[in-house]
């Protein structure tokens, strides 16, 4: 089952091209990452696929919804269905990490208090978090634990469709280790479709089952990390030559 396609996307910044007839497919349960130069256009694409920025010429299907033929009132809906953990966590610095992972579920569901604490206790766990942790706030914690913060609200209403852009970007060796154990995890108990948007090559290696490779404005790549080494890509050979 296709969760996400991707058909012929033309993106243009002013008179820049930045995408020229973009085509990959994600498929249920797959870790899929995007990757690419910089400036490539890959955080813009993820971008697109959450509707926070609009592509030119083509097709986005995400969860069997085509983003370009949506009401807001259905774009809101669908929104509801993924959760997303930003390059830097975008936490909201003036609420605390209890707060910041109950804010969907107030905003967007009609559950009490009471069941939106424990949902968040749960959470908080889940992500491998203290719940001594809950009433901190951002300046006051780790970027490991802005990190898992930012992934138990994306995680709060229970989406099957998870995107992380630079999920590894500003942690140490050991805790990007153990972020990247994480979402492994988190993709079998769950049952997560996941696209990331990553540099990090030991987390590409570690996580990914798919990528699709991003270089010339182009799709280099789309496939199994066993058969990069088949592509004629500059970027690529430069970029896996350790591996490869």
């Amino acid at each position: 089952m296709n969760i996400i396609e991707v058909k012929n996307v033309t993106t243009i910044f002013d008179e820049r091209i930045v995408h020229d007839g973009l085509n990959l497919t994600v498929k249920k349960g797959e870790i899929y990452g995007m990757l690419g130069p910089s400036g490539c256009g890959k955080t813009t694409l993820l971008r697109e696929m959450v509707t926070l920025q609009n592509f030119d010429e083509g097709e986005i299907s995400v969860l069997g919804h085509n983003l370009s033929h949506m009401s807001y009132k259905e774009s809101q809906k669908l929104k509801q269905e993924w959760g997303v953990l930003f390059q830097a966590g975008a936490l909201f610095s003036s609420l605390s990490i209890a707060e910041n992972i109950a804010l969907p579920l107030i905003e967007y569901s009609d559950l009490s208090k009471a069941m939106i604490d424990e949902i968040v206790a749960f959470k908080i766990n889940l992500v491998g978090l203290k719940l001594s942790d809950a009433h901190l706030y951002p300046s006051q914690i780790s970027g490991g634990m802005k990190k898992k913060s930012a992934l138990a609200r994306a995680l709060a209403m229970d989406p099957k469709l998870l995107f992380l852009d630079e999920p590894t970007s500003g942690l140490d060796p050991i805790s990007a280790r153990d972020f990247d154990a994480l979402i492994l995890k988190l993709r079998d108990l769950l049952g997560l479709t996941i696209v990331m948007v990553s540099h990090d090559l030991q987390s590409i290696y570690d996580t990914l089952d798919k990528v699709a490779i991003i270089d010339n404005k182009k799709i280099a790549f789309e496939g199994s990390l066993a058969d990069i080494a088949s592509s004629k890509s500059t970027f690529i050979q430069t970029f896996f030559k350790e591996k490869i």
